[in-house]
C-alpha cells in the first residue's frame, strides 16, 4: 500500500527559521519569496514529493506544521 504525504503550514505563525527546509529528506519545503504579517519569509511546500515522514513537524520550534498522509 502506497502513501502520499502533504503538509499544512500556519504561515502567519512561521518565523522562517528554515529548520524544516534543512531537515526535509525530499527537499520539498522552501522559504517563500513573500512575507507574512510579521515580516518573515515563511515556509511553504515547494514540490509534490512529500512522503509524510513528519521530520519537518518534529523539528519545527513553533509547531506550525501539520503533516497528513493519504493512501494512493
Amino acid at each position: 500500500m502506497a502513501f502520499k504525504g502533504t503538509i499544512i503550514i500556519d504561515t502567519q505563525r512561521c518565523k522562517g527559521c528554515s529548520v524544516c527546509v534543512q531537515n526535509c529528506p525530499n527537499q520539498c519545503i522552501r522559504l517563500s519569496k513573500s512575507v507574512n504579517g510579521k515580516g518573515y519569509r515563511y515556509a511553504e511546500l515547494a514540490a509534490d514529493n512529500c512522503i509524510g515522514c513528519a521530520s519537518c513537524a518534529i523539528v519545527c520550534p513553533d509547531s506550525v506544521i501539520s503533516v497528513y498522509k493519504v493512501k494512493i
